[in-house]
C-alpha cells in the first residue's frame, strides 16, 4: 500500500508536470502551426509600395522577456509588411492606432479608436492584407497586441 507521504508526493509531481506541459504547449503549438513566410521577393515588392514605415522595438514599457517584437513594417494603402521577429504566442492580431500606445492601460483606453487589420499567424517575416474600407493614414501606429491574454507585445510609430 501507498503511503500518504508518498501519494501527496506523486500528486504533486503529476500536476507540476502537467502545469508545465500545458505552458511548453502554449508556447509551442503557434510556432507548430505557424505558415512559412513569404517570399523575400513579395515582401519587397509590397514594403515599396508602403506609404509610411516605422520599427517595432522590444524596449517599450509593457513589452518584457515573453511579449516582445523588434523589426520593420511598412504601411500601405493595400498592404502592411512585417520584417522581424516577434516573441511567438498565441492569438495575436494587428491593430492600427491614432495615437502611440506602449502600455495594455493605453490599449484598453484607445482600443474603441482602433481598427484590426489582420491576425498575425506567424513570428517572422509577414504581409498582411489591408481592407479597401481602411484608410491607414488616419492612424500613426501599428500595435501587435495578443488578444486571447490581452498582453500587448510591442508598437510601432509609423507616422
Amino acid at each position: 500500500m501507498i503511503s500518504i507521504r508518498t501519494s501527496l508526493v506523486l500528486a504533486a509531481s503529476h500536476a507540476l508536470v502537467f502545469v508545465a506541459g500545458v505552458g511548453v504547449g502554449i508556447y509551442a503549438l503557434p510556432l507548430l502551426v505557424a505558415p512559412p513566410p513569404p517570399p523575400a521577393s513579395e515582401v519587397a515588392a509590397h514594403a515599396r509600395q508602403a506609404l509610411f514605415t516605422g520599427q517595432f522595438r522590444r524596449d517599450l514599457r509593457d513589452s518584457d522577456l515573453l511579449h516582445w517584437g523588434s523589426g520593420a513594417v511598412s504601411v500601405g494603402s493595400r498592404s502592411i509588411v512585417f520584417v522581424g521577429r516577434l516573441a511567438p504566442g498565441p492569438d495575436y492580431k494587428l491593430y492600427l492606432s491614432p495615437e502611440f500606445v506602449e502600455t495594455e492601460a493605453d490599449f484598453a483606453r484607445l482600443k474603441h479608436r482602433m481598427v484590426r487589420i489582420a491576425d498575425v499567424r506567424s513570428f517572422g517575416n509577414q504581409i498582411l492584407a489591408v481592407a479597401d474600407t481602411i484608410d491607414v493614414s488616419r492612424f500613426n501606429t501599428a500595435i501587435i497586441w495578443c488578444e486571447s491574454f490581452g498582453q500587448f507585445i510591442t508598437a510601432a510609430q509609423y507616422r
